[in-house]
């Protein structure tokens, strides 16, 4: 056989660097990525008496302490609609973005000790969390559905409500971009990690959940559109109860942020994984 005849089963060479974001790799890890998405699910209530049950009982919790102190003491507006209903609205992709960043934000940190005994690619399992993040969320959203039909809102249900899936699509974009962002620089600066859930609150407050968009102006509409989940908010309480504001040009910015915010997260993620165990 000669030289050129040679037929190698595995070629080693290096990788571009300028956006090498190993998505074609992810893939072939996909029975990985299912195996770490039950084990999310698994372990999220495993040693609770409730189980799953929790799925439920969290958004419910929340609404209700949302609806006593911000619909019945504070006395906001909730644009007619029932403050419990208005809350539970608000909840529904906002838990799902909220949780999915504290979840994704502790990738290298928290998994440094699977990290440094094999080797697969890193980002299954933010995107693991993602994925198990969206199973709990189609759960919380049924019942939402149910809380549609008690209060007599079913009938508010518009065609805009068939766009949710694109809804998760970009929540899921902007929680997974802002969360293995936070993630590659806790590797450097540990104190990120407490300043996650202090910031995801603050940020709570500068979003449709308490209020409804419609009843802010000037410079405090703005600040809300800066963030951008609300766009995303508004057109799920829209879409299901006809009230708030659907804005395709809103909408837009949302999916830019995630979408951007998704590439630079990534290609940093990438860069930051080959040299983290020195530094974790």
């Amino acid at each position: 056989m000669s030289k050129n005849d040679e037929y190698w089963d595995i070629e080693i060479g290096p990788k571009p660097r300028l956006f090498s974001l190993g998505l074609r790799e992810v893939w072939n890890y996909r029975d990985l990525l299912l195996l770490l998405v039950r084990r999310d699910v698994v372990a999220m209530y495993k040693q609770t008496i409730l189980g799953p049950i929790w799925f439920f009982i969290q958004p419910l919790l929340t609404t209700v302490v949302f609806t006593l102190i911000f619909g019945n003491l504070a006395k906001l507006s909730t644009n007619g609609i029932p403050p419990f209903l208005f809350y539970l609205s608000g909840q529904i992709l906002w838990l799902f973005f909220a949780e999915n960043v504290q979840k994704t934000s502790g990738t290298f940190v928290g998994n440094a000790t699977l990290f440094g005994k094999v080797y697969f690619p890193r980002l299954v399992v933010p995107m693991a969390a993602i994925a198990a993040g969206s199973l709990k969320l189609v759960i919380q959203f049924l019942v939402f559905i149910v809380a549609l039909f008690i209060y007599g809102y079913a009938s508010y249900i518009n065609w805009t409500a068939a766009l949710f899936p694109l809804w998760i699509i970009i929540a899921g974009m902007i929680a997974l971009g802002a969360g293995i962002l936070i993630s590659s620089l806790t590797t450097r600066y540990r104190d990120l990690m407490f300043l996650v859930g202090v910031g995801l609150q603050l940020l709570m407050y500068v979003s449709p959940v308490i209020w409804p968009l419609s009843q802010t102006s000037g410079w405090s509409k703005y600040l809300l559109l800066s963030n951008p989940m609300t766009p995303l908010i508004e057109a799920f309480r829209f879409g299901f109860t006809g009230q708030g504001v659907f804005n395709w040009l809103y909408l837009a910015y949302s999916f830019a942020f995630g979408f951007l915010l998704l590439i630079a997260a990534m290609w940093n993620f990438q860069r930051v994984e080959k040299r983290f165990m020195d530094t974790v």
